[in-house]
C-alpha cells in the first residue's frame, strides 16, 4: 500500500441526529468526500461559545410576569369584572419588562 499523506485516524461516535446533520451539511457543501469536508471544518470552521447568562434574569422576570398575568386573567374570568387594580398591576408588570431590556 502506498504511504498515506495523512497517517492519523480519527474515530468519533455520533448520535443519529448528529449523523443526520453531518450528512446534510456534507451534501450541501458539494465536497467530494466526507473526510475532506470534516478536514475543512477542522481547519477553517468556527465554534461559538455564546453566553446567555444576561438573559437569565430577564427570563425570571418574564416568568413572574406571566404567572401574575395568568392569575389576573383567572380572576377576571371568574368574576366577569375588570378591576382597576388589576389593570394597574398589568401596566406595572409591563413597565418591568421594558425596563429589564
Amino acid at each position: 500500500m502506498a504511504k498515506r499523506e495523512r497517517q492519523n485516524e480519527l474515530k468519533i461516535y455520533l448520535s443519529d441526529d448528529e449523523q443526520y446533520i453531518l450528512e446534510q451539511k456534507w451534501k450541501a457543501s458539494n465536497m467530494k468526500s466526507k473526510s475532506a469536508f470534516i478536514r475543512h471544518l477542522i481547519l477553517y470552521g468556527y465554534v461559538y461559545d455564546v453566553n446567555y447568562e444576561h438573559l437569565r434574569e430577564y427570563n425570571t422576570i418574564l416568568s413572574r410576569i406571566g404567572n401574575n398575568l395568568n392569575q389576573i386573567a383567572k380572576r377576571m374570568n371568574a368574576t366577569g369584572n375588570v378591576y382597576e387594580a388589576d389593570v394597574k398591576e398589568v401596566k406595572e408588570l409591563m413597565k418591568q419588562v421594558w425596563q429589564s431590556q
